[in-house]
């Protein structure tokens, strides 16, 4: 589990072969698990300036992979005991956005993001959503996608600075606006088939 707040902005050595190399002063131990860009990845090689992950087939393909360059967002898993803040984020992506829009406000810069349709349903206004391991209070839901305000902060603390118009970024939506629709969604499932018969197909094993 994860906290949404970067501890670094790693160096990118390489991604080859389903490796990726990063340089980090943070030093984590084998089989640690690091979210990178929000993606949870294991460590399988602790270098002198950093450290090596490999990435999954499953990860490969709900990732933005293009974005493995350069630097990238690191946060390691929490301990038992760490001080909990930010928000509850699993290091799991749902799906890719893209930023449509950048707007410089007062004391901050709004994000529009879109993401695909089905997913929307798990964005809420002031619920949280976590955009390459950054997690974030919505602000605002539309048709489309979503509008997020960051702070000169964040900005400085991230690599949202570097963010431009076209760009795909990583999505993990609200963990407990998912678990409450897939709750939904098997009480409706269990109404169609009836209580009577799982009843029975429980007695059977």
């Amino acid at each position: 589990m994860f906290t949404g707040l970067i501890r670094e902005m790693a160096k990118v050595i390489s991604y080859e072969n389903n490796i990726l190399t990063l340089e980090a002063s943070y030093r984590p131990g084998l089989g640690d698990s690091i979210a990178v860009n929000g993606a949870c990845l294991t460590v399988v090689e602790v270098t002198e300036r950093g450290f090596a992950l490999e990435l999954a087939d499953e990860t490969r393909e709900v990732i933005a992979l293009e974005n493995l360059k350069e630097r990238v967002h690191i946060e390691p898993a929490m301990r038992m005991g760490d001080r909990f803040e930010g928000h509850i984020v699993q290091g799991h992506i749902d799906c890719l956005g893209v930023v449509t829009k950048i707007d410089k406000r007062t004391n901050g810069i709004d994000f529009f993001i879109s993401i695909p349709k089905e997913y929307l349903l798990y964005i809420i206004p002031k619920g949280s959503v976590t955009v390459d391991g950054v997690s974030l209070t919505v602000n605002e839901v539309a048709e489309d996608g979503f509008r997020l305000t960051i702070i000169p902060h964040t900005m400085k603390e991230t690599l949202f600075g570097a963010y431009r118009v076209g760009r795909r970024v990583n999505i993990e939506t609200d963990l407990f606006a998912r678990y409450v629709e897939n709750i939904l969604q098997k009480r409706d499932e269990a109404k169609k088939i009836g209580w009577e018969r799982i009843e029975r197909f429980h007695a059977l094993f």
